[in-house]
């Protein structure tokens, strides 16, 4: 049997932000699900996230609520959505100038955490990576929009 590492929650808060990318739910028409879920994940270990913004599946009103995001101090952004491979699916491209750094293996782990939920969790184009290095860089995270969680698993001490 393997070894589940369990995250800590950070020393220090942290500030983040949640950026939930989806026309449906900009123009009312679906509740938010992911972005809460999201915010109450990242407040576990000591991010603080005061609600998450909700933004249509457009590269530019994505690109300018992850600039928002920055330029407000955030460290940890987490956007939800937008990831799949229909023609609306706009996250990563709209990503992809905010990352100097690139985090391909985190980007995989959450493609495979994801199967153990569904085997379209491969289809996901999320990027993850660092704005910057350094004091002012930023992880920014792309996770699919689904609420879907995967089956726990036992944590070996």
């Amino acid at each position: 049997m393997t070894e589940t590492h369990v995250p800590e929650k950070l020393k220090a808060p942290v500030l983040g932000a949640v950026i939930t990318v989806s026309d449906r739910c900009s123009r009312g028409e679906a509740e938010d699900r992911s972005g809460p879920l999201a915010l109450a994940r990242l407040a576990e270990f000591g991010v603080e996230v005061a609600h998450p913004v909700v933004v249509p599946d457009d590269i530019d009103y994505i690109r300018s609520a992850l600039q928002e995001a920055l330029d407000a101090g955030a460290r940890v952004i987490v956007t939800t959505g937008g990831t799949g491979i229909t023609p609306r699916d706009n996250t990563p491209e709209a990503t992809e100038p905010f990352i100097a750094l690139s985090l391909d293996g985190l980007a995989q782990q959450i493609r495979l955490a994801g199967l153990a939920a569904t085997p379209l969790a491969t289809l996901s184009r999320g990027l993850v990576g660092v704005s910057a290095r350094g004091d002012r860089g930023a992880l920014i995270v792309n996770a699919p929009g689904s609420t879907i969680r995967r089956p726990s698993r036992p944590v070996k001490e």
